[in-house]
């Protein structure tokens, strides 16, 4: 009987209302660390918590300037919004910033924000971003993960005639590092991503919470999975879970329901400001007391 791996533990700071200088220690003091195997940034461009007004860097770039910074930890943005970029321009950013890194990228990408998240909603006005419905913003994401993933394995330029994505001649070179190109992770909760992750994805990430509700979420997964025929243990199960730095023992216990329920790619949220030490403290209160 194969053996269950150990779960991956990793942090997710989120580049809101916060300094580069505040995400950049926290991300080489983690590099340093072998118990953290990875770290992420989300994909905002305006804040979605805490001053309307404050501070937001823009995910990819500076998700390329940590990439130049560290050496081992495994990064990525958890997750990128398809509404944002068109595909191809993404699949040219991703293979950048997986050179940039030596290989270390992990892909990840969902449908975009909620239309019910009046915070998120005003970054699309705010920067001249059409905001479709759900069903054409699910049917982009599909399209999406076939175009990139086309312009970093196919060695010719292609045409992609698509409802949502047409393009003409497109290729994408220098390839990234990683082949045959770097983990797809795809973010979502809904049916309809959950289809495409079965199709696409190499590991699915979902919010923590109602752990009830993420096992459902799994269990569906699976369901998908067979009906195209695909393996559903070949997509590794990632979990973000926020962190508590005064009740880190509420966290300690969502981590030993995720693990207990079969996730074994684990993202730990870390609010800011960001204590002196994070990195450690996330070490030595949480994983290590996790195992």
């Amino acid at each position: 009987m194969p053996r269950t791996p150990p779960p991956r533990f990793g942090i997710m700071t989120a580049p809101s209302q916060v300094e580069y200088q505040d995400v950049l220690r926290v991300w080489r003091e983690a590099d340093a660390i072998p118990e953290i195997e990875h770290a992420w940034l989300f994909d905002h461009l305006m804040p979605i918590g805490g001053d309307p007004d404050g501070p937001v860097h823009e995910g990819w770039t500076l998700l390329s300037a940590l990439a130049a910074q560290t050496r081992r930890l495994r990064l990525g943005v958890l997750v990128t919004s398809n509404r944002f970029r068109p595909p191809a321009m993404l699949a040219k950013i991703a293979a950048t910033v997986d050179i940039v890194s030596g290989g270390r990228l992990e892909f990840g990408i969902g449908v975009g924000s909620r239309p019910d998240i009046a915070l998120a909603r005003r970054e699309y006005d705010a920067h001249g971003l059409p905001f479709h419905d759900t069903a054409h913003a699910v049917g982009s994401l599909a399209e999406a993960c076939t175009v990139i993933r086309r312009l970093w394995t196919e060695d010719e330029p292609f045409d992609f005639d698509g409802a949502h994505h047409r393009l003409t001649g497109a290729f994408c070179n220098p390839k990234p590092v990683q082949r045959p190109h770097p983990p797809i992770v795809i973010g979502g909760r809904s049916s309809a991503t959950l289809r495409i992750a079965a199709e696409h994805a190499d590991v699915w990430n979902i919010p923590g919470g109602d752990i009830d509700d993420v096992v459902r979420r799994g269990a569906l997964l699976d369901r998908y999975c067979a009906e195209i025929g695909r393996d559903p243990g070949s997509i590794t199960r990632s979990i973000h879970l926020p962190v508590s730095y005064d009740e880190p023992g509420a966290t300690r216990a969502a981590i030993g329901e995720a693990i207990d329920a079969g996730f074994r790619h684990v993202v730990l949220g870390l609010p800011a400001p960001y204590p002196d030490g994070v990195a450690q403290w996330v070490v030595d209160k949480l994983i290590s007391a996790s195992a």
